[in-house]
């Protein structure tokens, strides 16, 4: 699921509440890119990644910003380990402002990301951006060796809010 060209915002809280499926060769994310991207290319649109969660390593939450001055292997990034993250529903948020992002794991405060200096490479999130809900298999990421055995997995959103 994306909203390009059908919801974009700036500077939004964004909530999701999801569950997510528990094996390797699995990669469920909850992100967001600049709805500039058909002009600027990636990664100067910008990537906010609310939620990544790789199968072959249990129990890690990623979030992530992707920027020109940092993309691919970002180190602008947190891995939060939670025992219990495949058990149940957990909200997954993010507060994004002018001056910082700040991502939360069921209300806990996990990355903070604000640059000192603010500008189209370091920060290009001072515009519209969509969000996107989706789930890999495989991949760099995901793991590269997948199991048909594994399937099937589910990827199940409760919701997505958005507040202005």
């Amino acid at each position: 699921m994306k909203s390009e060209n059908l919801y974009e915002f700036t500077y939004e809280r964004v909530e999701v509440r999801a569950k997510l499926p528990t094996v390797g060769g699995t990669w469920p994310a909850i992100w967001m890119l600049g709805s500039d991207i058909e002009e600027v290319g990636w990664p100067a649109c910008g990537e906010i990644d609310i939620m990544e969660y790789v199968g072959k390593t249990p129990h890690e939450i990623h979030t992530t910003l992707h920027t020109p001055s940092s993309f691919g292997q970002s180190v602008n990034t947190n891995v939060e380990t939670i025992g219990d993250i495949e058990e149940g529903f957990h909200v997954y948020k993010t507060n994004w402002s002018k001056d910082a992002i700040k991502f939360y794991i069921d209300d806990q405060l996990v990355y903070t990301f604000s640059p000192e200096e603010k500008d189209k490479k370091n920060y290009p999130f001072n515009k519209p951006f969509f969000i996107i809900l989706n789930m890999a298999i495989g991949g760099y990421f995901g793991g590269p060796d997948v199991d048909d055995s594994i399937f099937p997995q589910e990827f199940i959103i409760d919701y997505v809010k958005v507040y202005q």
